[in-house]
């Protein structure tokens, strides 16, 4: 798909149900009760009314408090994908050690693992996302790695590959009936900019780039091509943006090539986890004590102005009515159902974690505190790990590229003296072992006769490099003596020596 033509529909049609379900996604992962009773209390279908966050607020106010309480459960799935992913970075290698060094560097800087980590959280709730890979002069001297959301952006795909994408932003200046839009398609070897005028739901016409202040200094960097665009060459030959699909297939989209939230199927686990909380605070107001007293206990306020009650007060005259009749002051409180809805409560919050994909004891479950053995923990975790998985497969090859085409750009744009290659991207198991688990497994090995000493030190130290590998296995060695040279028989004294 070519730039948008003057008064074309926006967003295009075709990606205009993908932009719809990101939109309900965004407001479970935002947490924001606005965004929610925005997405449902609006809708056309009366499925979505009779959710907890699609009825009027005013059922819910009381003395102009909202009591509808939200569990930000969706913002927790994000995160958990997110650092089971990048909470410990993959290791990333290239064989040539100028390139490895000069990649370490950009990797440092450029803050990688910081933006993996938010990358991989709003993958997560969004169904994916895109990396690109630009570069400001003013701001910095080397290609730096950015994040773009999925519901900013229109890819094109071919066989399931990313062949081109445009990226669009509305800009400072947009009112409600006028809305600028800066469109930056990304093509192998060039990235287009243009600007258009419109509406919120039409792209208008195409204005040059010098129109809007926040467009002006790429007017003055990018040229003008042979078909006509006003482009920035990047002096690869590489697509400068990838796509990571959070998970594949998209059940309701099964032949695009776009992926699925981890919020997919969950939505209405999510309504219900809100609608059980709140019906749990609703019975703590309804039991709070209350004092039911008779009129004679009650103060004139005056005129108009009816009666109260000082709860505060600790003698009171008597009153003037027998004794047997029982009329004292009444004490009223109702039961909390504690445990009724903590079981509803915690079902719910299995179920919807496991239709996401994880396993229940990462967000707090099956904790009951009692030992289990390494085969209880690996299978109540399997399912997690079987997640991280595959979605190391998604990044694995999406980072692999954008850090080739991060060490093209910084050869190309910035002189950098280097043999651009593309690097191997390893994840880890996922899987923390104690101190005490290490030792016990490289005993194990050992005694068997199975594993060498550099092998033994990579298990220990997976981050280090085969250098630093070497000289650890070295000092072993040496101060075991097991690397000493054999020192012969000086005296011919070794009856075997014949």
């Amino acid at each position: 798909m070519a730039l948008p033509s003057d008064g074309a529909q926006w967003p295009p049609p075709a990606w205009a149900p993908f932009y719809r379900a990101m939109r309900v996604d965004d407001a479970w992962y935002s947490g924001d009760r606005g965004r929610l009773e925005r997405i449902y209390g609006y809708a056309p279908e009366a499925r979505e009314r009779r959710k907890l966050w699609g009825r009027r607020s005013t059922q819910y106010r009381i003395r102009k408090r909202e009591t509808r309480l939200h569990v930000p459960l969706a913002g927790d799935i994000a995160r958990t994908s997110a650092d089971m992913l990048f909470a410990d970075m993959p290791a990333i290698r290239v064989d040539d050690n100028p390139t490895q060094t000069r990649l370490e560097q950009l990797l440092d800087e450029g803050m990688v693992q910081e933006t993996l980590l938010g990358a991989a959280e709003q993958a997560a709730a969004l169904s994916g996302v895109f990396l690109r890979v630009t570069w400001d002069r003013d701001l910095a001297p080397r290609p730096l790695l950015t994040v773009m959301q999925p519901d900013a952006a229109i890819p094109e795909f071919r066989f399931g590959m990313l062949r081109a994408v445009m990226f669009w932003r509305e800009l400072d200046g947009s009112t409600e009936h006028t809305v600028w839009r800066h469109i930056e398609r990304h093509e192998p070897g060039r990235v287009v900019h243009a600007l258009y005028e419109g509406t919120p739901d039409n792209a208008g016409k195409r204005v040059p780039l010098t129109e809007h202040p926040d467009t002006a200094d790429l007017a003055a960097e990018a040229t003008l091509d042979d078909d006509g665009e006003t482009a920035i060459p990047t002096g690869i030959t590489q697509l400068t943006a990838a796509y990571v699909p959070n998970m594949l297939p998209n059940r309701l989209h099964r032949t695009a090539p776009v992926g699925r939230s981890d919020y997919a199927g969950v939505h209405d686990l999510f309504d219900g986890l809100d609608e059980v909380w709140t019906s749990w605070m609703r019975d703590i107001r309804l039991a709070r004590a209350r004092l039911i007293v008779p009129d004679g206990y009650l103060k004139s306020d005056g005129p108009g102005q009816g009666a109260s009650f000082d709860d505060d007060r600790e003698v009171w005259h008597e009153l003037k009515m027998p004794p047997n009749e029982g009329a004292g002051i009444t004490l009223n409180q109702f039961e909390i159902r504690v445990e009724e809805h903590r079981a509803t409560a915690e079902a719910t919050v299995r179920q919807a974690v496991q239709t996401a994909g994880y396993d229940a004891q990462s967000f707090g479950l099956d904790g009951d505190g009692q030992p289990v053995t390494a085969t209880e923990v690996d299978a109540r975790t399997a399912r997690g790990l079987t997640t991280r998985k595959k979605k190391a497969g998604y990044w694995r090859r999406a980072i692999a590229d954008m850090l080739h085409v991060v060490l093209q750009v910084d050869a190309a744009q910035f002189g950098s003296r280097i043999t651009p290659a593309r690097p191997r991207v390893e994840f880890g198991s996922g899987v923390a072992e104690s101190e005490q688990q290490q030792a016990t497994t490289l005993d194990l090995l050992a005694r068997a006769g199975a594993v060498s000493t550099a092998t033994k030190v990579k298990y220990l130290h997976p981050e280090w490099d085969d250098t630093a590998v070497k000289a650890e296995v070295a000092a072993i060695l040496t101060e075991t003596g097991a690397g000493a040279p054999d020192p012969g028989d000086p005296g011919g004294t070794y009856p075997l020596a014949a």
